[in-house]
């Protein structure tokens, strides 16, 4: 449930009376209600309507109502599919998006999952190179791959281990790539 529709439902107000109180379009706040980002004029003029902090509407889910069996899901649904190039990437984002889990940890994992997909199929691409830099008798491509996805699984692996642990990602980045 999105942090607008709650104080909405709170405040017994219709997604009309908001509209017409904050002077927003009905169908902004139904995109807001669905999971759409809530910045800007939007921000200010809802935030002023409900009387509600600015930091409080846009504040994600905390780790209470955070559905932490799901996020699991999230993370391990890219093992299956470490394999097949975009797979890892789009298995895990289409749970996200049907199950509305948007926040920083989903975020994380998709993130992850991007970045590893771009270096190892970096990795992969350029090893034809490297057997002729360093004139090599063996083929380091298939080793490449296999370690690759080696690496993907044991990645992870290891992050839910720590979701198991300490509801957080044990591999991430510093910036989010989404």
């Amino acid at each position: 449930m999105s942090k607008l529709l709650e104080y909405r439902e709170k405040l017994n107000l219709t997604q009309e009376e908001l509209a017409e109180k904050s002077r927003i379009s009905v169908r902004t706040i139904q995109r807001i209600e669905a999971g759409a980002r809530l910045k800007g004029h939007t921000l200010n003029a809802i935030s002023e309507a409900l009387n509600i902090s600015k930091e409080e509407l846009v504040k994600e889910k905390s780790e209470e109502t955070l559905d932490l069996k799901l996020v699991k899901l999230i993370n391990l649904s890219s093992l299956p599919f470490v394999a097949i190039p975009f797979a890892n990437i789009l298995v895990p984002a289409a749970i996200i998006y049907f199950k509305k889990e948007y926040n920083s940890l989903t975020k994380q994992i998709i993130s992850v999952q991007i970045m590893w997909t771009i270096v190892s199929g970096t990795l992969f691409l350029l090893s034809p190179f490297f057997n002729r830099v360093f004139t090599s008798d063996i083929r380091l491509t298939l080793p490449v791959l296999i370690v690759s996805i080696l690496l993907n699984i044991i990645i992870i692996l290891i992050n839910a281990i720590g979701l198991d642990k300490n509801k957080s990602l044990r591999i991430h980045l510093k910036f989010s790539i989404i």
